[in-house]
């Protein structure tokens, strides 16, 4: 908001600070000064107020008195407050109430309503010094009337209204527009208005918007001899709903909308009425027209000297304090350490303690304030191991290029359609947001194969996991059907073309996993359906297996079925691992066994074995390794062939053997006799054959 440094002056005794100086301080203690710049003599500062100090320091007086408290100099006052030199001649034979009424219907949207009427003015230009001082605010000059409202509304901050009083139709009613109702306002425009709108009227339409802008049916213009004026108090929402719908901004608006002293028209009228009679002439008229139903009274506040100095960290004199407070206006009675603060209704910002705080705390000066570390016992949180376990799980699943993914906790009934699931078995949502979210999901797999979907559109390979809640029905002892909740680890692979080295490529990294966390004796069982589960089962048979350890199932690893798939409509195979999270986080350790790295070299022979259809890899790797000993470091199977072996219901297993032993360098003729002792127990299985 543009503020003139001169005009500044004119309200405070003593050599004022230089613009650029006063920049600072006003920077320091109250509000930002984007810019200071020479505009002719005068000087125009920019000043960023804050909203919450919009209600006193939109105007010329609000931000000079806070000069005054902040400088030595003082702020110009006489008996009853600052008051500038003015007087005025009221004709007590015209009174203003039989000159013109004033109706207001809705006492909530405008609490105070005052009008002053001034007869026999002369409408011309405006004397230079007014004119110099609006221009360089950057209002133009229009004549004196008007610019004597502007002026006022710079000075006070309460926006003035004057109306030609001949142009008004026998009274002013303040009311919401009426549906269709027009208006053509000052600026040449017509606006549409409707009843969120508060309009002035008259007893034939509206002639003006409350708060906002004056109609064109009552402008002042230089015929003009008798005149309203008009000082009012608007409901701050009303101005601003009002402003937003008709996209119609003003200084007027502006300042209604940060809220105003409804006892500032007092001061208001008295001032504009003077300036007008002395420069336009005019006789006024005795009284002012006053709709002020529930007067504004000053708030009374509590204050604790002992509380000042705790929450700011400091203790400022208890003399300092009482001269801060009177100095903003504030008006105490003392009583040892306690204080009874009243607070002038221009302070709409002051409330609760805190607030006079927060004002002696500025004008103290921050910067006065030193830094002192507060003295507490800092106590470390307790170990969460499940968070620390789930942040691991990312992690890991993170370095093998898997991307995370959060979904809705909810599935449709398509996706119960897809997945075979009866009805029944899931938890229906009460309430549910949409026809998509109409389950709670039994399992994380339904929502990422949607992921997969979606971003096969996009992408050749996909990785992707998801750590979260599923939610289950389960009966109890009691045959009662209750719901389960519980959390699950799943990860989803697939990519263009893949084929079964998807199901062993997961495998790998699961492996990877558990084995990060510390689990061991991990393997893997046959696949075996519950009752419980729908005909149409999540996992492709031929290509599933539980993950177990020990004894304990913890999860399950396999391609997702066909059918599945082909319901939603994707054509590549989906390899997918599920994991009882909640029984991983009791198995994970932190401990870790020591093993130097071997130096022994290793050698590495392949071996293919033809095998009956359904042979589970499982079988023959065991047997590997009982024959192999300890000097079978590894063994991986790197391809599974069925080709032209289908026909005789065959299929061959291709595996590299690493060797190596811990304590020296195995001769070749160690590794063939190894070898060969695993050829002949391999072939003692009649249906098995190691390829030559």
């Amino acid at each position: 908001m543009i503020f003139s440094y001169n005009w500044l002056k004119d309200y405070l005794k003593g050599k004022v600070p230089e613009p650029k100086k006063l920049a600072e301080v006003l920077t320091l203690h109250s509000f930002e000064v984007e810019s200071v710049e020479k505009k002719g003599k005068d000087w125009v500062l920019d000043i960023d107020v804050l909203s919450n100090r919009a209600h006193d320091c939109f105007s010329h007086i609000g931000v000079a008195r806070e000069v005054s408290v902040l400088t030595t100099n003082k702020f110009q006052r006489a008996a009853g407050g600052w008051r500038p030199n003015f007087k005025f001649q009221e004709d007590k034979k015209i009174k203003a109430k039989d000159v013109i009424k004033v109706e207001v219907k809705d006492k909530k949207d405008c609490p105070r309503y005052a009008a002053k009427v001034i007869l026999g003015v002369k409408v011309a230009s405006s004397p230079k010094w007014l004119q110099e001082r609006l221009e360089v605010c950057g209002l133009q000059s229009i004549n004196n009337i008007v610019d004597i409202a502007n002026y006022v509304m710079l000075e006070t901050g309460q926006p003035i209204h004057a109306f030609d009083l001949d142009k008004v139709k026998k009274r002013i009613i303040v009311r919401g527009a009426k549906k269709g109702e027009k208006i053509k306002a000052l600026d040449e425009k017509t606006y549409q208005l409707d009843k969120d709108i508060l309009v002035i009227a008259d007893e034939e339409g509206a002639i003006g918007i409350a708060g906002i802008k004056g109609g064109q049916s009552t402008a002042i213009d230089s015929k003009t001899k008798n005149i309203i004026i008009e000082a009012a108090n608007f409901d701050q929402r009303i101005i601003r709903r009002g402003s937003q719908k008709l996209k119609l901004r003003t200084d007027a608006s502006w300042r209604f909308e940060n809220g105003i002293d409804p006892n500032l028209i007092d001061f208001t009228q008295e001032r504009v009425v003077s300036l007008i009679q002395k420069i336009s002439g005019g006789i006024i008229a005795q009284g002012m027209i006053d709709f002020y139903p529930r007067k504004v009274f000053p708030k009374k506040i509590k204050l604790d000297l002992d509380y000042v100095n705790k929450l700011l960290g400091i203790k400022i004199p208890r003399e300092k304090i009482k001269k801060i407070l009177r100095d903003l206006g504030f008006k105490l009675q003392v009583s040892g350490s306690k204080f009874q603060v009243e607070v002038p209704t221009r302070r709409l910002d002051i409330s609760i303690q805190e607030d006079l705080i927060e004002e002696i705390g500025r004008i103290f000066g921050y910067q006065n304030i030193s830094s002192v570390f507060p003295q507490t016992i800092l106590i470390p949180p307790e170990r969460n191991d499940e968070i620390l376990w789930i942040r691991n799980c990312r992690d890991i699943l993170k370095e093998r290029g898997f991307s995370e993914i959060y979904n809705y906790s909810f599935i449709s009934d398509k996706d119960k359609e897809n997945f075979g699931w009866k009805n029944g078995e899931l938890l229906e949502v009460q309430n549910p947001m949409s026809l998509f979210n109409k389950y709670l999901r039994p399992s994380l797999v339904p929502n990422l194969l949607k992921n997969i979907k979606e971003n096969l559109k996009n992408f050749d390979e996909i990785k992707i996991f998801e750590l979260g809640k599923i939610f289950k029905k389960v009966k109890s002892q009691k045959l009662k059907v209750k719901s389960l909740e519980k959390k699950m680890l799943s990860g989803v692979l697939t990519r263009k073309r893949i084929g079964d080295e998807g199901f062993y490529e997961l495998k790998g990294i699961l492996d990877f996993l558990l084995n990060r966390l510390g689990i061991s004796n991990i393997w893997y069982d046959d696949y075996k359906p519950t009752p419980e589960e729908s005909k149409i089962s999540l996992w492709y048979p031929q290509k599933c297996a539980e993950i177990k350890t020990n004894s304990q199932e913890i999860g399950f690893l396999g391609q997702i079925h066909p059918g599945i798939t082909e319901n939603i409509r994707i054509k590549e195979n989906i390899f997918v691992f599920e994991l009882d999270f909640e029984k991983l986080i009791n198995l994970v350790s932190e401990e870790r066994e020591y093993q130097p790295i071997s130096f022994q070299p290793v050698a590495i022979r392949d071996l293919a074995v033809l095998v009956p259809q359904g042979t589970k890899v499982v079988e023959v790797l065991n047997e590997i390794n009982r024959v192999g000993g300890k000097l079978v470091r590894d063994v991986d199977l790197f391809d599974i062939y069925s080709g032209e072996e289908i026909a005789r219901g065959k299929e061959n297993f291709a595996f590299h053997i690493i060797y190596q032993a811990e304590d020296r360098t195995l001769s070749s003729k160690e590794i063939d006799k190894i070898h060969q002792k695993i050829i002949k127990a391999l072939e003692k299985n009649p249906s098995w054959e190691v390829r030559k």
